[in-house]
């Protein structure tokens, strides 16, 4: 194993792909001296630049800025045996392209009869909670999980960042990874040789007994910390990071459901028709005898993000929010106390 951080992760992982197999390409605006370092040899800023000498220009391509030029192009070299990693910077960005997204890349393999496939990832960073301000602090992450024919990844780790994106580069359909920025700076150990890690399979980053939390990106840490801090209680609680949202492992969450009984859901998004909102759907459905007590749902409210830092940091799901919601569901709380068998009400509002 090695330590190294998420970012460094993301660069490991491309230089793998691109030495394994000559059809990968990188192309997107400045990935031949990449601002944020992942396209230069994976390990730190200073880096820049060893992509291109590595590989040359014919594989190593900056495009216009122009997303819907960018995602129309990679689509169609996908189309034509080439694997495309597509680097689109800011989430917000998806939107510029989204009939290239929607009517293109996610319906071809489908139109055309299974005879072309489109072996391409595109990559795009979440920048909420850094006071980017309205226009670049989205996670739009559900709207793309409405879109069939769309794989949808939400590393939270550096493990899980590398071991996907290898699985993502060789998979023969599309895969949108979202990344929060703000853990491009954690760190973790990293197995020295290549490994991947399918799509689809969830990951228990702590086992307890009393509550599931299933949480998503950058609430995976804040969950854990919610979660040990919620020990010294007497509060045991279990969290799931589900790593990928389409495919989505539901197995996992339900057997973790039928066993604490409980669940609570941590997701950045927004809270109208999140994924978060999935997740309950899906358990009220397949568990709902195993419930004790209402679902919570810990997501960010229905408002456009802030500029200003002291309004911004309030809104997204964190360790005190989500504990306050543990709380509740396992009635050690002065929020609204857990119950036992049958309920009204599947859903109920976190505070906010």
């Amino acid at each position: 194993m090695t330590v190294m951080s998420y970012l460094g992760a993301i660069g490991a992982a491309q230089r793998e792909a691109m030495e394994a197999d000559e059809r990968v390409v990188i192309i997107g605006e400045d990935v031949e001296a990449n601002v944020y370092g992942t396209t230069g040899g994976g390990k730190s800023r200073s880096d820049k630049g060893d992509f291109l000498q590595m590989f040359g220009h014919n594989r190593i391509r900056n495009t216009p800025i122009s997303e819907e030029v960018i995602v129309g192009a990679a689509a169609g070299a996908a189309m034509t045996g080439l694997r495309p990693i597509v680097d689109l910077s800011y989430s917000s960005f998806l939107y510029m392209a989204m009939d290239q997204f929607v009517n293109q890349v996610a319906k071809n393999r489908y139109m055309f009869g299974g005879q072309a496939s489109m072996p391409v990832v595109f990559r795009s960073a979440m920048f909420y909670g850094l006071n980017t301000g309205a226009h670049h602090s989205d996670r739009p992450y559900p709207m793309f999980m409405n879109v069939p024919g769309l794989k949808i990844m939400v590393p939270s780790s550096p493990y899980d960042a590398k071991g996907l994106l290898r699985t993502a580069v060789e998979s023969d359909d599309p895969v949108l990874t979202f990344e929060a920025c703000m853990l491009w700076g954690t760190k973790g150990e990293v197995p020295e040789e290549e490994y991947r890690i399918p799509f689809g399979e969830a990951r228990t980053v702590r086992e307890g007994s009393d509550v599931t939390v299933v949480a998503i990106s950058s609430a995976v840490p804040e969950s854990v910390a919610a979660a040990e801090a919620l020990a010294e209680e007497g509060v045991s609680v279990e969290v799931i990071d589900p790593r990928t949202l389409v495919p989505f492992d539901t197995e996992a969450v339900i057997r973790s459901v039928q066993r604490t009984g409980r669940l609570v859901v941590a997701d950045p998004a927004h809270r109208t028709c999140s994924a978060a909102a999935e997740i309950s759907a899906i358990v009220a459905e397949e568990a709902f005898g195993s419930l004790r007590a209402p679902i919570v749902r810990v997501t960010t409210p229905d408002t456009q993000i802030p500029f200003s830092p002291a309004l911004e940091k309030q809104l997204y799901p964190n360790r005190n929010s989500i504990a306050e919601a543990i709380r509740r569901v396992t009635g050690t709380g002065t929020g609204v106390p857990a119950v036992s068998g049958a309920m009204d009400e599947l859903s109920t509002q976190a505070p906010r």
